[in-house]
């Protein structure tokens, strides 16, 4: 397999840091993609549509936990199969991720051109939002289909260690919808549905691009509607695998959606100043995110392979780079919190709330690492419910609550305050499961090699034990 060496030999810091540089500047041109288009949005200087865009993201954010729930469920499936020696379920897998992206990405074109206004009602679209929302929502629909499967192929790349090949595809779709963001926005006059289009151009890039590395270079991965057949079931266990990760993006949807609603009691100027406080101080989860993400499939490999002091030595090492890059990073953005938020909002009164908002935004951001470390461990050893549960409870379990009591507390800035009692919080708890859980596994794998008094099959059985495969 394409960079085994790189899973199984390669010294610690040397395979973190080339699985997480081109994983982190993946994010990085998100981050940037992301920003980019509410910073050409922001120089029309029109607030709803500023507004407009932070409305409709909850609805992508359903859309993009199917895509990272495939993504992530198929990276880590997919990588333990490889460590185990098991390539024809590796290619089942990977081709049941391909097909499930595709039709549930048209399930979700259907869906939101049919009943666009009444979804934007439930996002809470006032009627200064609604006619540029509408037009947002209805050109992004579009592409539902290729930016399920561009996003969930980025990640099951990495599982076969194709690692330049994802970063290639995700830099040619975003750096070219960067490039068409100021033409179609501000040259062609078409404000936030100009950015919507170049977004579905984007995607349907990185598809191509994934695609033909995998119908021509991959030496596992596959998308052949005849391996996804023989075992359509297998998808239930990607699904799991990969569901904390969806249900985080879900929940982050319905969280936003709340706390659009409850800044909607304050004015259009509120909800634009969360969403340019979000961009700009988003950059921070997103590396620590992409640190993980990048990272998990070593985790799984060795996880699969029953390498447990390797998989050991790359969760401390990684702990100390999660931490790391929040601690710096986060004194960054808030030694630089007026000039991040002039790039998005030029209104002088939504600026100032902007910059409020940020201060709390940031406070929890280095122990933040700790978080995605968990999950990226959980979700590698295939536990899904203890993962899942973690998933839960930040955006769901505890945020909304938080929002509701802290808004209620606090004001307008309560929020705010309610994200980092919901970060400090999960981060906690993420903690102490996760050492659990690699406690009990360690259990596991030390019982199995005793029974059968094998070096090399311990580790492949538990693996199997573990996923019920």
């Amino acid at each position: 397999m394409k960079n085994e060496a790189l899973f199984k030999d390669k010294p610690v810091w040397s395979a973190i840091f080339s699985l997480a540089i081109p994983s982190c500047i993946t994010i990085l041109i998100m981050a940037i993609y992301n920003m980019a288009d509410m910073f050409f949005i922001g120089m029309l200087g029109d607030t709803a549509q500023v507004a407009a865009v932070s409305v409709v993201g909850p609805m992508f954010s359903l859309v993009m936990a199917a895509a990272t729930m495939l993504g992530i469920g198929g990276c880590s499936v997919i990588a333990s199969a490889i460590g185990a020696g098991k390539k024809e379920d590796a290619k089942t897998y990977s081709s049941l991720c391909c097909m499930a992206s595709v039709l549930f990405g048209i399930f979700c074109t259907i869906v939101m051109l049919t009943a666009t206004d009444s979804i934007l009602k439930m996002l809470g679209a006032n009627e200064e939002i609604m006619a540029p929302a509408r037009a947002y929502m209805r050109a992004l629909a579009f592409g539902a289909p290729f930016m399920l499967f561009s996003t969930a192929f980025a990640s099951i790349l990495r599982a076969e260690g194709a690692i330049k090949e994802g970063l290639i595809g995700n830099m040619a779709g975003t750096v070219l919808n960067i490039i068409l963001d100021p033409i179609f926005i501000l040259v062609l006059h078409q404000g936030v549905t100009g950015a919507a289009v170049a977004t579905v151009i984007g995607n349907v890039v990185s598809s191509g691009c994934y695609l033909y590395y995998i119908l021509k270079k991959a030496a596992v991965l596959s998308v052949a509607p005849r391996y996804a057949m023989r075992k359509p079931v297998a998808l239930l266990h990607i699904l799991a695998v990969g569901l904390p990760n969806g249900i985080s993006s879900l929940l982050s949807g319905f969280a936003s959606t709340f706390s659009n609603q409850l800044l909607s009691g304050y004015g259009t100027n509120a909800i634009a100043a969360m969403a340019a406080a979000g961009k700009a101080t988003m950059l921070i989860g997103m590396i620590q995110m992409g640190i993980c993400m990048g990272v998990q499939p070593l985790m799984a490999y060795n996880y699969g392979a029953g390498n447990l002091p390797r998989l050991k030595e790359v969760l401390k090492k990684l702990g100390i780079l999660t931490f790391a890059f929040g601690a710096v990073v986060t004194i960054g953005c808030f030694a630089a919190r007026h000039t991040l938020i002039g790039l998005f909002l030029k209104d002088v009164e939504a600026a100032a709330m902007g910059e409020s908002l940020v201060i709390f935004l940031v406070l929890a951001s280095p122990i933040v690492g700790f978080y995605y470390l968990s999950t990226s461990f959980l979700q590698a050893s295939q536990s899904a419910l203890p993962a899942t549960i973690v998933s839960v409870l930040r955006q769901g379990g505890i945020l909304i609550p938080s929002l509701y009591l802290m808004e209620r507390l606090m004001g307008f800035t309560g929020i705010a305050v309610a994200h980092t009692i919901a970060d400090v919080l999960s981060t906690v708890i993420a903690a102490v499961v996760c050492i659990r859980q690699y406690q009990m596994m360690k259990s596991k794998v030390f019982h199995l090699k005793r029974i059968e008094g094998k070096g090399e099959n311990y580790g492949k059985n538990l693996c199997k034990q573990q996923s019920g495969s």
